[in-house]
């Protein structure tokens, strides 16, 4: 087990340096290209973008080889992790000291995270899912994609953003279940894998949450879409690890308290790197505001809507 956990943390720092490569490759597209293939073809005509999809394939390949030693629901809430990387690597890149919101946030999200895998010991994870069970988390998941898709049409940047960033996470939590089921067949052989639908469905649901995860990048500021994937992503990853592997966690009279405190813990502590002006910048509404780059003006460290002094 602390093989995946080690992996699954691995995955999270490269997920991170992925979400700044990707959010600078499409942040200079035009505003109308979201959730459109012209966000794509504007992609993939930059450099950092595909370093950031080069990183995706890494990433994916720790995942999945974490999830062959552990469960689902023992891998994938280490992906809140990923913001805590996501704001160190900002910290670095804008050379300035990280505040208390910072500290406080890494903590909250990092002790959080570890209580409840400590208290909640998540085991089992080895039923192979039936065609009910499947056909279930595919009306749910798609049904949740669908409202949010058409929240995201609407409203200002933050809340597109958000809105997309809730889809991607329901699509990365899917495609890690099918990496779950991919790697269960991978040691059973290879000769009836790729006669098996999960790997087709796998790509399928992959290359979704991969769109969604840009056009939530493109759509406003890296905070609202990074934080509502890092929410979502382990939560719907828990709850279908239950409901399809039959994971199961310690409930106890003790145990669910205290996993109700750390679970909360976690989320506060998202919500502070969330509200981080490394990552979040200023409240203006406008592409400007949420463009990452790197300035180096007298007496302060700027990126598009941060403006930094060297206080922090």
């Amino acid at each position: 087990m602390r093989v995946a956990f080690f992996l699954a943390v691995m995955a999270s720092l490269v997920n991170a340096l992925s979400s700044v490569f990707q959010r600078i490759g499409v942040q200079s597209a035009p505003d109308e290209s979201s959730l459109r293939l012209e966000l794509v073809r504007h992609a993939l005509k930059q450099l950092v973008w595909l370093v950031g999809f080069v990183l995706i394939i890494v990433g994916f390949v720790l995942q999945a080889v974490a999830l062959r030693f552990g469960t689902l629901s023992s891998v994938q809430p280490i992906a809140t992790t990923e913001l805590v990387f996501l704001v160190l690597i900002l910290a670095v890149w804008f050379r300035t000291r990280l505040t208390w919101r910072e500290w406080c946030g890494a903590l909250a999200a990092a002790g959080g995270l570890a209580a409840f895998l400590a208290v909640a010991a998540p085991g089992g994870g080895r039923t192979v899912p039936g065609a009910a069970a499947w056909t279930t988390a595919f009306i749910v998941i798609g049904g949740g994609v669908a409202a949010t898709t058409v929240l995201g049409l609407t409203g200002p940047r933050w809340f597109r953003a958000t809105m997309l960033g809730i889809a991607a996470g329901l699509l990365f939590a899917l495609a890690a279940a099918f990496t779950k089921q991919f790697t269960t067949l991978v040691t059973e052989g290879w000769s009836h894998v790729f006669t098996s639908w999960s790997p087709y469905a796998l790509a399928g649901c992959g290359l979704a949450g991969l769109f969604y995860a840009q056009s939530a990048l493109h759509a406003g500021p890296i905070t609202a879409s990074q934080a509502m994937i890092t929410i979502v992503d382990p939560l719907a990853s828990v709850l279908l690890g239950i409901w399809l592997f039959h994971d199961h966690l310690v409930i106890g009279t003790w145990q669910l308290p205290v996993e109700l405190v750390a679970a909360a813990g976690v989320v506060l502590g998202v919500a502070l790197l969330a509200g981080s002006r490394l990552v979040a910048g200023t409240e203006e509404d406008t592409a400007e505001s949420d463009r990452l780059e790197r300035r180096h003006p007298p007496g302060s460290v700027t990126e598009g809507d941060v403006a930094l002094s060297p206080e922090g």
